[in-house]
């Protein structure tokens, strides 16, 4: 079976060879929009977390590990951090910046994957865009990927999708109606999630938590 959402890999591992290692490596915009997501992102944890007890993080799709740059220059205390992507461009160059961390080179879509469960799990661009996918082909793609790394998760995962309450929409951009990944949510995953919409971007992100 053609695996075309590898296509999605190829154009970011394009962009790291054009841009290097730099938010137009991995295809954001703009350096504020790309640390207003890691604020978002990191606030899946934020919002449960009190008690300043230890928290294992995966980092999936992790591209040149910003995400661990953000949370070291926050000084987010006991996060034991974990990344994981399935370009090996982007998972060398994250080793040779960060050798003491932990990182997994994989397809979680492939045949017999292991990961060890982590209590939370951040996604952060990786249903952004659908390259030359069409809706069907990305929301399948999505639906598959959520369902596999649930499975690895203890706590809570947080993803971001394009909106479809913009004024043009991109052909390339995955713009994931409301409606259908509440659906999804609701009836393969959990009736307990939270949907971000409040932070000024073309996007909203979600929290999905496996206790209430």
């Amino acid at each position: 079976m053609e695996k075309r959402y590898l296509n999605i890999v190829h154009h970011y591992e394009k962009c790291l060879e054009k841009y290097g290692d730099s938010y137009l490596g991995v295809d954001w915009p703009n350096q504020e929009d790309a640390k207003k997501r890691y604020e978002i992102m990191m606030e899946l944890i934020t919002f449960r977390e009190r008690n300043g007890s230890r928290i294992n993080l995966l980092d999936f799709g992790c591209g040149a590990s910003h995400l661990y740059e953000f949370i070291t220059k926050k000084n987010f205390k006991n996060i034991h951090y974990t990344g994981c992507d399935i370009s090996n461009s982007f998972i060398e160059l994250s080793k040779q910046k960060f050798p003491d961390n932990t990182y997994y080179c994989i397809d979680i879509l492939g045949e017999n994957i292991s990961l060890p469960v982590f209590d939370y799990v951040i996604m952060n661009g990786v249903f952004t865009e659908k390259n030359i996918l069409n809706f069907e082909e990305m929301f399948d793609y999505f639906k598959r990927v959520i369902t596999k790394v649930w499975s690895f998760t203890n706590k809570g995962l947080a993803f971001n999708v394009m909106s479809k309450q913009v004024d043009w929409e991109r052909e390339d951009l995955f713009h994931l109606p409301l409606d259908l990944v509440s659906e999804f949510l609701c009836k393969n995953i959990t009736r307990n999630f939270i949907i971000r919409n409040d932070y000024g971007l073309y996007e909203y992100t979600v929290y999905i938590y496996k206790n209430s």
